[in-house]
């Protein structure tokens, strides 16, 4: 492993988990319960981010599995989300009236967030060699939940205010990312990354290329069922405050702390599965997460009281982080290194922020139930759903590679 490459790349993973927890468990509120938007829409914010990545990110990654220059757009993504999610912040301290504008600025920060892992990602490679990748990828898993649990505490003094916490969750976010954007030395670097004219060739060839991988590639069951099963887990993930709030009534100094002690799980579970998968094989091991995710979600959505749903969710933070973990590592090994940019770009799709069923699944249901406690409960059951199909499909899908991908 390159070891300063390792800590530039976990650094970041750190910087960016600051942003993340903090929009996740304040300005959804925000939105939602102080603002008054619908669940429906919140969570529509990240089936459009979706869709904009899903025309755009695969042609930018072509690029730079052809020329490199992922880090310059990695650069590009961290600034866009810096300058959408400030201006989102800014604009909703004038108050509540203005729910709508900060949607829209907080869609585009989505994207420009959910991007630069189009880049970030597939680094990876560059970091570790096949049999310690689970192991590098664990480092960063366990970064980032250490980022998400610092992020939390340094601003839990300021959570008397829902917005209190993000301007300097921003700061400190950007301030940690720029090691990674100034210091990291990619292996190709070209002159100019971005080639307008390839970019036309690309989104023209885009059809076509998108048909070829998905058809023939080894990576296309993965990222099926990391689409399934990522979707459903990180919709829970973005509504997570909200039904603390809906359902328990819960403080939001108590809904601080039970994250922290997720996050402390999580990063404990990001380490040792990327041990325990380069030796069990990551396959393997993702196929056992799975399996404990399918028993987790129904105690979740049946917890009678507070208590006994705060002890359920603790230790399924060890689910959490050796989940993201083991399927980056995963992925990384199936891909070839002239697709890694490109299968990458499908992989963040479905990463960080859920995709594009589970949400208006999840949106769908709270809008016909109303915003009960059963309403909520039936959504949480209904992402096993989801992660029953993932690893159905890891079960029983396999594919063979065409020359052509290779």
């Amino acid at each position: 492993m390159d070891k300063k490459k390792l800590f530039l790349w976990a650094l970041y993973d750190f910087a960016n988990s600051i942003i993340y927890v903090n929009f996740l468990l304040y300005f959804a509120q925000w939105m939602v319960i102080d603002g008054g938007l619908s669940d429906f829409w919140y969570n529509a914010i990240f089936a459009i981010a979706t869709v904009l990545l899903l025309f755009t990110a695969p042609i930018l990654a072509a690029q730079t599995d052809r020329n490199g220059g992922r880090k310059y757009f990695l650069n590009l993504s961290t600034i866009g989300t810096f300058i959408a999610y400030g201006f989102a912040v800014w604009v909703a301290s004038m108050g509540t009236g203005y729910v709508v504008w900060v949607a829209i600025l907080f869609l585009i920060g989505q994207y420009f967030y959910q991007l630069s892992f189009v880049f970030y990602n597939p680094m990876l490679a560059e970091i570790a060699d096949e049999k310690h990748r689970a192991r590098a990828s664990g480092i960063g898993q366990f970064a980032n939940a250490c980022g998400q649990v610092l992020g939390i505490g340094a601003t839990l003094s300021l959570a008397g205010t829902r917005l209190g916490p993000l301007f300097p969750a921003l700061i400190g976010f950007f301030v940690l990312a720029l090691p990674m954007m100034i210091f990291y030395k990619e292996s190709r670097t070209p002159s100019a990354p971005l080639r307008l004219s390839e970019l036309k060739n690309d989104a023209s060839a885009y059809v076509k290329k998108f048909y070829r991988f998905f058809a023939f590639s080894v990576a296309t069951p993965m990222l099926i069922a990391f689409f399934l099963f990522n979707d459903a887990l990180l919709t829970l993930s973005n509504n997570y405050s909200i039904i603390l709030e809906r359902v328990f009534a819960t403080p939001d100094s108590t809904k601080s702390l039970l994250l922290m002690g997720v996050l402390v799980m999580s990063a404990i579970g990001g380490i040792t599965f990327g041990w325990i998968a380069d030796r069990l094989g990551p396959l393997t091991a993702l196929k056992i997460i799975l399996a404990g995710w399918l028993v987790a979600l129904p105690l979740l959505a049946f917890a009678p009281t507070f208590t006994v749903f705060a002890i359920l969710t603790i230790p399924v933070g060890l689910l959490i982080g050796s989940l993201f973990a083991v399927s980056r590592a995963y992925l990384s090994t199936l891909l070839p290194k002239e697709d890694m940019g490109y299968g990458f770009s499908f992989y963040t799709l479905a990463e960080r922020f859920a995709t594009f069923v589970g949400p208006l699944t999840w949106g769908t249901i709270i809008s016909l139930g109303g915003a009960s406690h059963l309403s909520y409960r039936v959504a949480i059951m209904s992402m096993a759903v989801f992660v029953l199909a993932g690893l159905l499909v890891l079960l029983f899908f396999r594919q063979r590679a065409s020359p052509a991908i290779r």
